[in-house]
């Protein structure tokens, strides 16, 4: 019997993963990858690495392991993250729409899929640094995001595409993937140029368009070319060109996205002359330890309104909204030892003084008054009777301003 043939464009997380999937039922996989082998793996490598799946208890977690035996695992309270519990947290991203179907899914094989990976030796370690908090001398888990890949997304990839080239699986760089064969009301392989590419089947794992200011002004709003893209400079929406040119239907919702607080001055594709694991620091995270105040000395939003991990990647957006695009987030020293290494990086921008007036002084692009006026007045309206406790929604709020910040304040 004839091996099946597919090809896959494009070589992130979802391309590995579906190659592997394809090669354990015994097809024939090729990768085609537009970019050159260093920078393969699409916006993969730019990520944490990180995992959300339902489990019940820290015993589940050991065998994703890379290292089991690590001492500080008896020390350790992972806590649960039940599949109600992701449902409900998936329920706040939706702005009132019930699960979709691909939801539901997503939820009920998240732990299925983590053991799956697992299974061809894609192994990870719990997020130590930025997911847990020492207390009462015990790490102390929160927000349901446990496990990553050692070397974050970069480590992600590298393990998956030893898994799939293992597996007898083939990748080929820089063969940029330029149209679908369709013939027959039917996808019968690809160009790469002129050169043609017979297939049964054709994955399409090449969506993404961060990277071409004209899809997201089009699907986004003008805003978006204001935003720093964070990621590759090779995710232009070449998978989503080619599958609507040939009448495939939209569908999923086009007119949001996973945005990220970057610092300000950060260079388009996250700083490419760093090294893959450094990236990430141009992420700015940590806002609920603080505050964060827009270009007419206001605050905004609820920088407290849960962990971060359910809020980052809305806010940026409301960050984007703002006057002038962007926002100062301000720290007390009582919370630096708790601010991640992103604040402290080689390449971060902040300025520091020791007094608020001194701080606003060096803050361009603000209204300095209000600014003032704000900070004040938040102050003057914290809960002083509520104890500060990162690794829960402490409730340490504010009372009687008009925007509240919940916990944490």
């Amino acid at each position: 019997m004839l091996k099946k043939k597919i090809v896959i464009v494009g070589s992130g997380n979802a391309a590995l993963s579906a190659g592997i999937a394809a090669l354990e039922k015994g097809a024939e996989v090729t990768i085609y990858e537009k970019a050159d082998k260093t920078m393969a793996g699409g916006n993969t490598k730019y990520t944490a690495g990180a995992m959300r799946f339902a489990y019940e208890n820290g015993d589940q977690l050991i065998e994703f392991l890379e290292n089991p035996n690590d001492k500080r695992i008896n020390n350790t309270d992972f806590g649960s993250y039940t599949q109600e519990k992701f449902e409900k947290d998936l329920l706040t991203f939706n702005d009132g729409r019930p699960l979709s179907h691909e939801q539901k899914i997503l939820v009920s094989k998240s732990l299925e899929t983590i053991q799956w990976l697992s299974s061809h030796n894609v192994k990870f370690e719990p997020i130590y640094s930025r997911q847990s908090f020492l207390k009462d001398g015990k790490h102390i888990f929160w927000g349901g995001l446990t496990l990553a890949s050692e070397n974050e997304g970069v480590g992600l990839f590298d393990q998956e595409l030893d898994a799939f080239l293992s597996l007898g699986g083939k990748i080929f760089y820089e063969r940029p993937v330029t149209n679908l064969i369709f013939e027959d009301g039917m996808v019968k392989g690809i160009y790469i140029n002129k050169e043609k590419v017979n297939a049964d089947s054709v994955i399409l794992a090449s969506g993404g368009f961060e990277a071409n200011d004209e899809l997201r002004k089009s699907y986004i709003g003008d805003n978006w070319l204001k935003a720093k893209v964070r990621g590759t400079p090779h995710n232009t929406g070449d998978g989503l060109k080619m599958a609507l040119e040939i009448g495939a239907a939209k569908h999923g919702l086009y007119d949001g996205c996973h945005a990220t607080p970057m610092d300000l001055y950060m260079k388009n594709y996250g700083g490419l002359d760093l090294k893959p694991s450094e990236r990430k620091n141009y992420r700015k995270i940590c806002y609920f330890l603080g505050i964060m105040i827009n270009a007419k000395g206001k605050r905004f939003l609820d920088e407290g309104k849960n962990f971060r991990n359910y809020t980052y990647a809305q806010y940026g957006k409301k960050v984007l909204d703002q006057p002038g695009h962007f926002a100062w987030q301000i720290f007390d020293s009582k919370v630096f030892d708790l601010l991640y290494e992103e604040y402290t990086f080689h390449d971060a921008h902040l300025v520091e003084a020791d007094t608020i007036d001194d701080l606003i002084k060096k803050m361009d692009g603000v209204d300095k008054i209000e600014t003032k006026k704000t900070i004040v007045e938040f102050n003057n309206s914290i809960n002083i009777n509520t104890s500060f406790d990162p690794t829960i929604l402490d409730g340490k709020s504010t009372n009687g301003i008009e925007i509240k910040k919940s916990n944490w304040a």
